[in-house]
């Protein structure tokens, strides 16, 4: 399977997750948690974007003025003003999918300029390696936004 296949089954299983989840839940921070739905839910789209772009200097990032939301060590206790609605989340959530479809295998296959690290942990040398740690990484809040919606209940 493919690194475009798995993203998609991903998202899509991203997107079901939070049609389930009710209005009052994404807001909600349970004991135990650090973030909310709608944190991770930013969270996921704008590392996506900021992770395409640094891999894809052509990739144009939306909805830059998210990141003081949903950037890593961000949460909504600190957040400036309102954060965007859920609407306009999965909107872009959808959107975004969307543009990454168009991605074609030698935009895949483009070697960094300049590998991306994330601690000691991973490189990733190319785009399609950088959408494989997206794909985790999307599964890794999935996980937890289902969590959140089950402690919600």
């Amino acid at each position: 399977m493919g690194a475009l296949q798995q993203f998609y089954m991903a998202r899509g299983y991203t997107l079901s997750l939070i049609k389930r989840a009710d209005d009052y839940a994404w807001d909600v921070q349970p004991e135990g948690f650090s973030n909310t739905v709608r944190w991770n839910v930013g969270h996921i789209y704008s590392l996506t974007e900021d992770l395409l772009h640094r891999a894809l200097n052509d990739y144009p990032v939306d909805k830059l003025e998210w990141t003081e939301f949903f950037a890593p060590g961000t949460s909504p206790s600190t957040w400036p003003s309102s954060p965007p609605a859920e609407e306009e989340l999965i909107a872009a959530m959808k959107d975004q999918s969307k543009r990454i479809s168009k991605l074609t295998e030698q935009q895949l296959a483009h070697r960094l300029s300049t590998p991306l690290s994330i601690g000691k942990f991973i490189t990733m040398e190319t785009v399609d390696e950088v959408l494989q740690f997206l794909t985790w990484h999307e599964g890794l809040h999935a996980g937890l936004i289902d969590g959140l919606i089950k402690a919600n209940k």
